[in-house]
């Protein structure tokens, strides 16, 4: 079986600062704007990835999610801890440099983990959680 990794989602409240975000923040390329009912799906990646992106979509906009659970998605992105995404940069510091620049909330400075890898972590503007991990 021959897969691939094609799209991430993560949950957005306000697209503007979602955009200013992940385009203007980390770099990334607008791929998708699209707007229905009054939601906003947009799609974004790194330019030099065309088969990878990350959907940032209306929080619980599923069909089926009751009332109860969409409050429940609400509340747990406003705490920062519904959804993530694991980035990699052979640059840590120059990409953390970007986002305390770009205002991002940080979790975590560039750190050496026991683990065996080095890491920062920052909450985009819905409250996901970024890690960044430095390739080596």
């Amino acid at each position: 079986m021959d897969l691939t990794i094609h799209a991430s989602f993560l949950p957005h409240d306000d697209p503007e600062a979602a955009l200013a975000f992940y385009r203007d923040t980390l770099g990334f390329e607008v791929r998708k704007d699209i707007g229905y009912q009054g939601m906003r799906w947009i799609t974004v990646g790194p330019a030099d990835q065309p088969g990878t992106s990350i959907v940032l979509t209306p929080p619980a906009a599923d069909p089926g999610v009751t009332d109860d659970e969409r409050r429940t998605v609400v509340e747990m992105m406003a705490k920062g801890t519904y959804a993530g995404i694991l980035l990699a940069t052979s640059d840590l510091d120059g990409a953390f440099d970007r986002l305390q620049a770009g205002d991002a909330e940080i979790v975590q400075e560039p750190t050496e983990q026991p683990y065996g890898i080095r890491d920062c972590a920052v909450r985009d503007p819905a409250g996901n959680l970024i890690r960044i991990q430095e390739l080596r």
